[in-house]
């Protein structure tokens, strides 16, 4: 699984002009499902992401985790982060996950977050979505499950 997650101050997803997930200061969570990915995998990445410390404490340092900051995640699901740009000038999708796969890790890593007291706010998988957010910081990290 990859993952390009973003410390926001806020963050909303939209499908068809209709808002599906927003959340206030937290982490937008973009998820790419690869084809060897299995559900150790999801659930590994969703305890990795809570309890990166991403946040500043009181000196200004990144100290605290989403949680820790009383933050949500947002999580959209995003298999373009499985494009290999390598070679030629279109990205190729061969390593990404079939739909019934990734949407079933997609579910899983959803879950995996709740279940530690993290609210979670979600895109629709498949879906065309309009993302928008406030990086702050900014800060932005890639993170991968191997």
């Amino acid at each position: 699984m990859r993952v390009c997650l973003q410390r926001v101050s806020r963050a909303q997803v939209s499908v068809e002009g209709e808002i599906c997930g927003q959340i206030d200061q937290g982490l937008l969570v973009f998820l790419g499902v690869v084809q060897d990915d299995a559900e150790a995998d999801a659930r590994q990445l969703a305890k990795k992401i809570v309890s990166l410390r991403v946040f500043e404490d009181p000196q200004g340092k990144m100290n605290l985790s989403v949680g820790e900051v009383g933050g949500a995640v947002l999580v959209v699901s995003q298999f373009t982060l499985a494009g290999d740009c390598r070679k030629g000038r279109r990205p190729s999708f061969d390593a990404a996950a079939r739909p019934e796969l990734a949407k079933q890790l997609y579910e899983i890593f959803v879950q995996a977050v709740a279940k530690q007291g993290i609210p979670v706010a979600t895109g629709r998988f498949r879906a065309h979505m309009m993302v928008e957010l406030v990086n702050d910081g900014p800060v932005t990290f890639v993170v991968e499950s191997k």
